[in-house]
Formats: C-alpha cells, sequence, structure tokens
C-alpha cells in the first residue's frame, strides 16, 4: 500500500514543478513560495480537522516537536531554493536535479538512521546520480 502513496507523491511532485513554474512567472520566487505555504497549510490542517485528529496533539513530544520543527525549516528551505531555481532554470533542468534528493536521503538514511544498504538501493541510488548529469549535461 506504502507503493500507491509514493506514486501519487512523485504525481503530485511533477505536477509541482509545472503548476509553480507557471504561477512564478512575474512574481518574486520567495513571495511565491509563502502564498504557496498559505495553501499547504490550510490544507494540512483541514485534513487533520475532518479526520479528528486535532485530538491527538497533545501527545506530540518535545523530541517530536523538535524533529518536524527542524523537518519544517529544512522543506522550506528546499521549497525556497527550488522556485528559485524554477525562476531561472528549465523545468526538464531543475526537477531532476532536485531528484538527486532520494539518492542523499538513500546515503543519509544509512549515515544517521543506520539503515542497511542494500545492493539494489546503491545501484539506484548511483543511477540516479548517473540519469541526472546525463540530463543536466
Amino acid at each position: 500500500m506504502w507503493w500507491i502513496y509514493a506514486l501519487l507523491s512523485a504525481l503530485f511532485a511533477a505536477l509541482t514543478a509545472i503548476l509553480a513554474k507557471i504561477g512564478i512567472r512575474g512574481v518574486d520566487s520567495n513571495l511565491a513560495t509563502a502564498v504557496r505555504t498559505v495553501f499547504i497549510v490550510i490544507l494540512a490542517w483541514g485534513i487533520v480537522y475532518f479526520k479528528g485528529g486535532l485530538a491527538e496533539v497533545h501527545t506530540l513530544s518535545r523530541m517530536n516537536l523538535l524533529f518536524l520543527g527542524l523537518s519544517g525549516v529544512a522543506t522550506g528551505l528546499s521549497w525556497i531554493f527550488y522556485f528559485k531555481a524554477l525562476q531561472l532554470g528549465k523545468v526538464s533542468q531543475v526537477a531532476p536535479v532536485d531528484k538527486l534528493s532520494v539518492a542523499l536521503a538513500i546515503l543519509l538514511s544509512v549515515l544517521f538512521l543506520g539503515e542497511k544498504l542494500t545492493w539494489q538501493a546503491g545501484v539506484g541510488a548511483g543511477l540516479i546520480i548517473i540519469g541526472t548529469l546525463i540530463l543536466v549535461l
């Protein structure tokens, strides 16, 4: 079941690039990121509310809040740089470089989370890097 959500994530990430490229025409990329973030906040809290998740807010520990906060900062910086890159470059160049995050996530999961690097994950990460270089160069 996880892979269905992952495929949906990939589909919406692809749509994000196309829609963002159109949406940032003639607009400061930081302003565009801020506007986009407002919609994300409304959507996310709307889903939590309608699924009855507000009652669970008190279960968040300081550790949860710290690392979710740090993740939010990383996400925000990623979006700011992504929108700037989209404003300056072509989607067909920016999107593949952005997807290097997959290879980086594999590496970081081994270093910081102690996940085992399988040969499939290693080869896949290597192919992502090679494919990105081919598309960019």
